[in-house]
């Protein structure tokens, strides 16, 4: 029997996350940070970035998330792939190394074999494998929806370290896949993808960001973090808000995948875009010549396992381009700058 993981979750990949105004509103009182009692603490959930940081030597600092959510796709071995993939994805933002991972998986286990998490399973150790690691314990639960992820730990040399509040005016940005992951996804759970955008769309999902690994030895890459489900903009907002910046965007530059905007048109578009758009529209200014309704469409679209967003001193693009393609990254051209902070956060023009 041919099992569709989708039309057994709510939600599907990074769209399954919690709005950024509601996550604020629960951590109000959860702050944790360097500024804490804990010295040793460099990087806590008080700068909202993508792993805790914890030193342990005077060079040496071990970088820890977690990131699980329910299936993205309706085959359970790419579902694995990509869980695996986003969560990893976590400490290559930090500039970090991966060096293993514990299992978090929920399932269904009255609506679906245990032969189908066996896979989900499998994919995962291929993509951790990819990533030079392995998954070494976990944790299971019987659970209404399926879900899995990955409790990732890695290690850093503490003047690598990349946060995703360190941006400097004049650095320029660049963001290493494109936009529409949240669309096709919702498209595939409709039954509209075709089967070429299907094969685009999980390529793209299971594609290990480790790029993120080689950029933390430039002292030149300011900031750095994964788009993930608060989309673009609630990322680069997170960004610029933490670096008391504004940034200029240039959308015609911004990578977006060639057949989404097909799915736009049949309105396949995730309901964590509304959402993850209320919580930074305030800030964001849109020029002339801008089709707002596709905008406001594709830049809050949830990302999963999205791309690196970059802010790197403008000497520095070659050198940073020059590794992204030695990778096989097509997307290094920058698609704006940072400035000193200016009434709003986010501009965003036409060319």
């Amino acid at each position: 029997m041919e099992y569709k993981l989708t039309q057994y979750s709510k939600g599907g990949g990074c769209g399954c996350k919690i709005s950024p105004a509601i996550l604020s509103e629960i951590l109000a009182a959860h702050n944790v940070g360097a500024k804490s009692n804990v010295p040793q603490l460099l990087v806590g959930n008080d700068s909202r970035d993508d792993a805790a940081v914890y030193q342990i030597d005077e060079k040496t600092a071990v970088i820890s998330t977690t990131d699980f959510f329910m299936p993205i796709v309706d085959d359970a071995f790419s579902f694995g792939q990509i869980a695996a993939a986003n969560a990893i994805s976590d400490v290559y933002a930090m500039g970090g190394k991966p060096i293993f991972a514990l299992a978090v998986l929920g399932w269904p286990l009255a609506s679906l074999p245990a032969s189908e998490a066996a896979k989900v399973m499998e994919g995962a150790r291929k993509t951790c494998a990819d990533a030079g690691i392995v998954i070494a314990g976990g944790h299971s639960i019987d659970s209404q929806d399926p879900i899995f992820g990955l409790v990732v730990n890695g290690i850093i040399d503490i003047e690598n370290l990349k946060r995703n509040d360190t941006a400097q005016p004049g650095d320029v940005l660049i963001l290493t896949k494109p936009l529409g992951v949240g669309i096709m996804a919702t498209a595939q759970k409709r039954g509209l993808l075709s089967e070429e955008d299907l094969n685009f769309l999980v390529k793209q999902l299971t594609t290990i960001n480790n790029a993120g690994e080689a950029l933390g030895k430039i002292k030149e890459v300011h900031a750095m973090t994964d788009v993930t489900g608060f989309g673009l903009l609630g990322h680069l907002t997170e960004m610029m808000e933490g670096s008391n910046l504004s940034a200029t965007i240039h959308y015609n530059q911004i990578p977006i995948i060639p057949a989404v905007r097909t799915y736009i048109a049949q309105k396949t578009i995730p309901g964590a875009t509304a959402r993850n758009w209320s919580s930074c529209s305030a800030g964001v200014v849109f020029g002339a010549g801008i089709d707002e309704e596709e905008a406001t469409k594709l830049l809050p679209d949830p990302q999963t396992n999205g791309g690196l967003l970059i802010a790197v001193a403008p000497d520095a693009l070659q050198k940073v381009q020059t590794i992204l393609k030695e990778l096989g990254i097509q997307y290094t051209e920058p698609i704006g700058t940072c400035s000193a902070a200016m009434d709003n956060r986010i501009y965003i023009h036409k060319d």
